[in-house]
């Protein structure tokens, strides 16, 4: 590829235990550019090698910052061929760099138009095999919705930004996200709230069982740095 890029961590905090649950690795340009700025350079034939190039840095500025916890990793579902091989970029740089490889989720966006669903079972199926966990992003945003949650249970949900906004004040919000909570709960997935911005959309949220938060509430994207969570955010 012709073209650098970093990482920013965003923290996702357990409200419960008061601690840092895992960080997001967030694509940025190399000098903290927004995400668009990288993504924009993206293309057909450089999707395999960018995808792989993602996981190696990510586990590698990880390790670099000595950051504790899960390390949440984006990936392209339709960048990934065999997901065996795939894989075994992200084992291989896990261990060179010393971080732990059950310390990975692997998260795929519902925003990414996923052509074969057959495939992202495979995947998926692939990853649990080998002790990652998976995540799917931007619930409730996407092209598949219920449908891709009715074909397989990732580990974990991250609830859509645009949902929990101003959740505290919606009632059509509140119903849906009662819903999805309820519903997850059923099929022992668990659910993550994004976007998390103020103490009242929190505490309505915790309100409906959920615990893991995402957002600026408790901490932005800290740039090649682990995020530090504001003590006032908690409950």
């Amino acid at each position: 590829m012709d073209f650098d890029f970093e990482y920013a961590f965003q923290p996702i905090v357990d409200n419960n235990t008061k601690t840092i649950f895992a960080h997001e690795a967030l694509i940025r340009g190399p000098n903290g550019e927004a995400a668009y700025t990288v993504l924009s350079k993206v293309n057909n034939d450089n999707t395999y090698r960018f995808d792989q190039a993602c996981r190696v840095k990510a586990v590698k500025t990880a390790a670099e910052l000595n950051l504790k916890g899960m390390l949440s990793i984006n990936f392209m579902p339709n960048a990934v061929y065999r997901p065996e091989l795939c894989i075994r970029t992200t084992l291989e740089a896990a261990k060179k760099y010393n971080f732990p490889a059950n310390n990975i989720i692997f998260e795929f966006t519902e925003q990414e138009i996923v052509e074969d669903t057959k495939h992202l079972l495979n995947i998926v199926s692939e990853y649990k095999k080998l002790g990652f966990k998976t995540a799917l992003d931007d619930f409730g945003a996407g092209y598949a919705g219920l449908n891709l949650l009715a074909n397989f249970q990732p580990d974990i949900i991250k609830i859509d930004m645009n949902l929990i906004r101003n959740v505290d004040i919606s009632k059509s919000r509140q119903t849906i996200i009662k819903a999805v909570t309820r519903m997850c709960e059923e099929l022992n997935v668990i659910v993550l709230a994004e976007g998390v911005e103020t103490i009242a959309e929190r505490d309505v949220l915790l309100s409906f069982g959920i615990n893991l938060f995402q957002g600026y509430l408790f901490c932005k994207p800290a740039f090649k740095a682990v995020g530090i969570v504001e003590p006032t955010s908690w409950c």
